[in-house]
């Protein structure tokens, strides 16, 4: 049975942050897999390097992006650092589900038990997937330049009416860019 006919709700949790257009393209996948979407914000309670956008940015991003389409819900995921928890968590949260959607490993073992589960790219036509991270999208931001076109119209214009790109190079750019330095050699 193929596990995306029929589906009624489906649900996936990322940080989304920011959106860029490789989530955006499976945001939109998402609607048009099934009647109800429940889009988890991950690590909704972290504010640091992985995470330099607030749940609220993040949420008006995907908003942004979907529109007022009445058939998703936006729910905060936090980190609870303990794998067990976190997963009795999200499916209260989510509650019942026909899928559960993730690119990541650790979470789909976490949820496997719980839900069916399937990796984003398989509701993505091909024809739409764009291989993008988010860290790319920071790393490109870190450096001052050619993030804009990694992400949809909408979330740049929301970056940059609110100085989020700003925000993000003083508090977070050099140790962005220093993800990619080696150590020095002695």
């Amino acid at each position: 049975m193929d596990p995306m006919n029929n589906l009624r709700r489906l649900g996936m949790v990322a940080r989304w942050k920011p959106v860029h257009l490789g989530h955006a393209a499976v945001l939109e996948a998402l609607l048009d897999q099934a009647e109800e979407v429940v889009i988890g914000i991950g690590s909704s309670n972290r504010y640091d390097l992985h995470n330099p956008f607030t749940l609220d940015e993040t949420a008006e991003m995907i908003r942004r992006v979907l529109g007022d389409d009445g058939r998703y819900s936006l729910i905060p995921v936090p980190d609870l650092g303990h794998g067990p928890r976190w997963r009795e968590m999200v499916a209260g949260l989510m509650g019942p589900l026909d899928l559960f959607v993730t690119a990541n490993a650790y979470v789909r073992d976490l949820l496997q038990d719980v839900y069916p589960i399937t990796h984003p790219v398989r509701l993505v036509p091909p024809e739409r997937r764009i291989p993008l991270d988010g860290t790319a999208v920071r790393k490109a931001m870190a450096r001052g330049d050619g993030w804009r076109p990694l992400v949809p119209p909408p979330v740049a214009a929301l970056i940059d009416e609110r100085g989020l790109a700003q925000r993000f190079r003083r508090e977070f750019g050099l140790a962005t860019l220093a993800l990619d330095t080696p150590p020095p050699i002695d």
